[in-house]
């Protein structure tokens, strides 16, 4: 504690990013300062809310670097946050990215989905707010607009091409410049003109009925109604077909929710939550968030619209505006709006999953004879017919699952090799590391199986001297969450909470375990089909997996493919032999 009091001493009075850490070493928190000496000294000076006490408690040492100005550390925060994932930092969920429309720089231009950016390879259009409404938009270009939609070039026309869908470039040569006006038309589309595309059908339409091609104008009757129904889904419009995000953010005790609506050419296509604790002011996180958020997404709208800070950071780094008045503020308020009513929800519903929750542990433990568990671990065996046996373990903590506590085992050699000998060995390795590092043990284990797997699993925890409450889920003849054996065997009543619970934690644990060991089967009857061919190895075999993700992959790979992959020249040749012999034999 002294060496920190003669660190926070000497604290520069300068902008930049600090970085908290705990005792082993690990960076927990990661934050930017307008004065680093101010900001860091708060954290140590001062009461604070419980979330902040905890975060403080955690807290042995500190680094700083030093920036230039407050918007480099804001987004150095961004990078160091991506960089080191601190548990106590807003991270934004699954590293969320947005579907955009994308039309190839191919000779031949494709319209595709896609959440990869590479502008060598196309212009985009977007983000679009969901992948669903993406789609909508590329299946409507797609026919209004005479793209290719062949991967490769086929050696006859496709039923696109007599729909009147693509120019046929398989057939007869499409000059640069047609396409060059069909992008300029997609790109007019895309700004907003929904409008006049709908006239210039509708004419096509006329056209083709008194040249009496009925089916080709059904075909244009059905766009005009699919065009007009995506506009009529709008309810939120601004007329002047910008692309813009609407922000806005509200707090409710430790949690906020930042609110976002997607209005794409000024209509509303889609909106997002995303609700999580926080640990420093309110406006600070909200910068932080929205710096993260769109770091991520290097493709910005044009506006984003946010309510009114005493920073003006943001300004700086992305096309924000504060609207002052009229339609534009009124959305901004909305979204504020909509993040409130979303916090509350939340608490509401928080609070009555964890009511819910406390009554089935309760339940569970006064069954069991044991206080109401409230860390709970449960095991699952999974092979086929004995071979390529794995382990899953998942942890449910006060009735809910905790993912970062989940496990995996893959069985090791056994001179008896079925389920229960499986079980003893997880039991014994799992509790074995944990008692080794004094880490804290569960308060019950449940094991998904009968008395054979609640004996094995006993007799591990005997063996290491460790008494934790031990019980069996067991299944009926549908493979349906069917009851609950205690240590002795006997089939418990439940109550409805506890059963619910119960079954759900069994349904986890079954497909966590089932889902490796399928990854497991697969990787090994790839790897056993690369077994004597000369020079390939278990790193080799790996080092293709690797690279070509399949066997199918693989065994079309050229000479040359097989090489550029890291295999030396003789390795690559003696691999695509031995998938090419049979075919060379038939030659």
């Amino acid at each position: 504690m002294e060496i920190l009091r003669q660190k926070l001493s000497l604290l520069p009075e300068k902008p930049g990013v600090y970085l908290m850490k705990n005792t082993d070493g690990h960076i927990i928190y990661v934050g930017k300062a307008k004065v680093l000496k101010n900001r860091v000294r708060s954290y140590f000076t001062g009461s604070h809310d419980g979330k902040t006490q905890k975060l403080v408690s955690l807290i042995t040492d500190f680094e700083y670097i030093i920036t230039e100005s407050e918007a480099e550390a804001l987004v150095l925060e961004c990078n160091l946050i991506k960089k080191h994932n601190p548990k106590y930092n807003i991270l934004l969920r699954d590293d969320k990215t947005y579907p955009y429309l994308m039309i190839t720089n191919e000779k031949h231009p494709r319209m595709l989905v896609t959440r990869k950016i590479d502008q060598k390879k196309g212009k985009y259009f977007g983000p679009y707010p969901s992948a669903g409404s993406a789609r909508e938009a590329a299946r409507l270009l797609n026919r209004l607009f005479p793209l290719r939609k062949c991967r490769q070039l086929p050696a006859r026309p496709c039923l696109y091409y007599h729909l009147g869908q693509c120019l046929g470039p398989c057939v007869q040569e499409v000059s640069a410049p047609k396409y060059e006006e069909i992008l300029k038309d997609v790109n007019y589309f895309l700004r907003g003109g929904q409008e006049r595309v709908i006239r210039w059908l509708e004419a096509k339409m006329f056209k083709a009925s008194d040249e009496l091609q009925f089916e080709r104008a059904m075909e244009y009757r059905d766009l005009i109604e699919d065009l007009k129904r995506l506009g009529e889904k709008q309810n939120i419009t601004l007329t002047d077909f910008v692309d813009r995000d609407v922000v806005g953010y509200a707090v409710l005790e430790d949690q906020m929710c930042i609110h976002i609506f997607y209005l794409r050419q000024g209509k509303l296509l889609a909106r997002d939550s995303f609700i999580f604790p926080y640990y420093e002011e309110a406006e600070e996180a909200f910068i932080s968030f929205l710096a993260q958020f769109y770091t991520e997404n290097t493709v910005w709208p044009k506006e984003i619209l946010i309510p009114e800070l005493t920073n003006s950071l943001l300004q700086e780094l992305f096309p924000v505006t504060v609207p002052r008045k009229g339609k534009k503020r009124e959305l901004v308020q909305l979204t504020i709006e909509n993040a409130q009513t979303a916090l509350e929800e939340e608490k509401a519903l928080a609070g009555l999953a964890h009511k819910k929750a406390e009554q089935a542990l309760g339940a569970l433990g006064q069954s069991l004879n044991v206080p109401a568990p409230a860390v709970i671990e449960a095991f699952d065996i999974s092979n086929t017919a004995g071979t390529h046996p794995v382990a899953g373990m998942v942890q449910f903590l006060h009735g809910q699952p905790c993912r970062s506590g989940y496990r995996k085992f893959k069985i090791q050699e056994m001179a008896q090799r079925d389920d229960t000998a499986a079980m003893n060995q997880t039991i014994g390795r799992r509790y074995a590391r944990l008692a080794s590092e004094g880490m804290p043990l569960p308060d019950l284990i449940l094991v998904d199986g009968g008395k054979g797997q609640i004996s094995a699993a006993r007799e591990a925890l005997s063996t290491l001297k460790l008494d934790i409450p031990v019980a069996g889920m067991v299944k009926d003849d549908r493979h349906r969450t069917a009851g609950l054996l205690d240590a002795q065997g006997r089939l418990l009543t439940l109550d409805e909470s506890a059963f619910h619970l119960l079954a759900r934690i069994q349904e986890e644990v079954h497909r966590f375990s089932v889902t490796f060991h399928r990854q497991q089967r697969a990787k090994n009857m790839v790897l056993s089909q690369l077994d004597g061919i000369p020079g390939i190895g278990t790193r080799r075999r790996q080092l293709l997996l690797r690279s070509f993700q399949s066997m199918d992959n693989i065994r079309a790979a050229s000479v040359t493919e097989l090489n550029g992959a890291g295999l030396p020249l003789n390795a690559a040749q003696a691999v695509f032999d031995h998938f090419h012999r049979s075919e060379r034999n038939d030659s």
